[in-house]
């Protein structure tokens, strides 16, 4: 038998590509020299780990869909495991952060993706895939109470739709060990009641009383009305959707939230200005940095300018959001503006279906405002006149008259509206020594789009100087320029476009065509003109800045 066993041929690796990958490792020749690394500090150290595994460093309160990082995750967190192995010095710091935010993703985002599937599928039975996230969240809720240590780590844990929605014990296992949980990926069921959470829901009581971000759907009412007894204190952002609770009740709610900061309201027929009121034996309405209001109908702004009244809310609020409100046209903006004296963003988005009055309207005035999204979408866009121009020509007056001196970015649902600046009646070369407006006199980044296209066009602005001349030819004329990456439509002649915009000296501005007479493309700029690039064009607001998508050798969670 040993004879024969000399004719045998040996067996080649079934998967080829894969024992590539885990073989072909490049091995750098040895160092003898002293050991640097011995001179950084933790915070060196945990700066350098980050960027080996950047969703680490993740510490938003945004689910699982919404936070989102360039390369393959799950390599990443490899990776990370095995700087932690390397020292007994770095091990600390490494393991800080590879159990602070824990993020399982439902596939490999690199090459590797192929290659395990495949032999998942070897290994199941009946031929079956293996569902990966459900088996990574299961070593997940060993490791954690196997060790309390580790579980005490952790703030951050975010998980796929799929897995929270059909592995609840095995989540509700997990967050039963983690003390100092922050934020957790929920399935929908507990956000309205559902009885199949509920011993989820007790686990996530009793056990995490650090919760920062909860939501409340149609349903929940019981689950909200138990914050009275003293559970998760500490949350900071609340959402109401769709609930039907009396306002006294929801105010002695938010008593009970001493660190509550962001609130939002989306869809409740109930609400109304009285939520603002004060009223014996009921706690204030809280001071909060972030309202938001989605399908509100029966607030009006003289709620809002009750609320506002109070000091410590008028001080506190920085950003509004106004979502199709009826009670809230956009003819009481500018008395929100002149109540929020620290607003510094504000988002109001409505769909019109008749223009502005023609009575004159007071224009948008702030002076701490630096963000505004105006979104003013028309029920009849193909008609000749469609009543949302009178809406952006407002827009267009309070700009120039010089009423939002700190605004620098400006989102607008109008592709035109960025030309219709430099159409905008120019101010007087002379002006006289009375005081009134200059015109336009600030830096301004104008984000537009259509209805019809997924990505928002850039524009920066720039006028001449604050007395509507033309600078010095010193350093160059002022422009402004537009800037996409993909999916602007047809209407742009071509994946990315870039237009000059310069001031005409006058307070106003001027569109300098190209040979064709359109605006020039990003293809016939000079390098100059590019922001110094050599090749004229320069990436997207939407486009990805970080690093590229890598592949890996080897699977953590395998």
């Amino acid at each position: 038998m040993g004879f024969m066993k000399r004719f045998r041929r040996q067996k080649s690796p079934k998967h080829k590509e894969a024992a590539r990958l885990r073989d072909d490792v490049y091995q750098p020749a040895p160092y003898t020299g002293p050991d640097c690394t011995r001179r950084l500090d933790d915070k060196i150290l945990r700066r350098i780990f980050e960027e080996v595994c950047p969703h680490t460093a993740d510490e938003t309160y945004d689910g699982s869909e919404d936070s989102g990082n360039d390369g393959c995750m799950s390599c990443d967190m490899r990776d990370l495991a095995h700087c932690a192995l390397v020292k007994r010095e770095w091990y600390g710091v490494a393991a800080g952060l590879l159990y602070k935010s824990i993020r399982i993703d439902a596939v490999h985002y690199c090459e590797l993706e192929e290659i395990f599937q495949g032999e998942r599928r070897r290994k199941s039975r009946g031929g079956e895939d293996i569902d990966a996230p459900a088996l990574r969240l299961q070593q997940l809720c060993r490791t954690v109470r196997e060790n309390h240590y580790i579980a005490a780590r952790i703030h951050f844990l975010k998980i796929p739709y799929m897995t929270r929605e059909s592995c609840k014990a095995d989540l509700a296992r997990t967050v039963s060990v983690c003390p100092n949980l922050e934020f957790v990926d929920l399935p929908d069921g507990f956000f309205n009641g559902d009885p199949s959470c509920h011993t989820l829901r007790q686990e996530l009581q009793a056990r995490c009383p650090h919760i920062r971000k909860m939501k409340y759907i149609e349903g929940g009412e019981q689950s909200l009305e138990s914050l009275m007894q003293g559970y998760w204190q500490e949350l900071r952002i609340v959402e109401l959707i769709k609930l039907r609770i009396e306002p006294g009740v929801l105010r002695r709610v938010f008593g009970m939230l001493p660190w509550l900061a962001e609130v939002t309201f989306s869809d409740l027929p109930w609400m109304n200005d009285s939520v603002f009121h004060s009223a014996p034996g009921i706690p204030d309405f809280p001071a909060l940095d972030t309202i938001t209001l989605k399908k509100i109908k029966n607030v009006t702004v003289e709620g809002l300018e009750h609320c506002l009244s109070n000091a410590i809310c008028r001080d506190a609020l920085t950003k509004l959001t106004i979502k199709d409100c009826q009670g809230l046209p956009v003819q009481s903006l500018h008395v929100i503006l002149g109540m929020a004296t620290s607003l510094l963003t504000l988002e109001y988005i409505a769909t019109v279906s008749t223009s502005l009055p023609i009575d004159p309207l007071p224009p948008l005035r702030s002076r701490t405002l630096r963000v505004l999204n105006y979104e003013i979408i028309s029920n009849a866009p193909n008609q000749l006149y469609p009543p949302g121009a009178s809406y952006y020509a407002y827009l267009t007056s309070s700009l120039m008259s010089g009423s939002l001196p700190n605004l620098h970015q400006l989102y607008v649902r109008d592709p035109d509206f960025p030309e219709s600046l430099t159409l905008a009646p120019p101010v007087r070369p002379f002006a006289d020594s009375s005081p009134q407006p200059r015109g336009f006199n600030q830096k301004l980044e104008v984000f537009s789009k259509g209805l019809d296209e997924l990505e928002w066009v850039f524009t920066s602005v720039i006028p001449a100087d604050a007395y509507g001349r033309r600078g010095s030819m010193s350093g160059g004329r002022p422009l402004s320029s537009y800037s996409a990456h993909k999916g602007l439509g047809p209407q742009w002649g071509g994946d990315s476009r870039k237009s000059v915009v310069v001031p005409n000296g006058f307070g106003g501005f001027l569109a300098v065509p190209a040979d064709d007479g359109r605006p020039r493309s990003a293809g016939h700029l000079s390098p100059q003109h590019s922001g110094g690039s050599g090749n004229g064009v320069r990436a997207s607001w939407m486009s990805h800045g970080g690093r590229e998508k890598r592949g890996s050798r080897a699977d953590l969670w395998r």
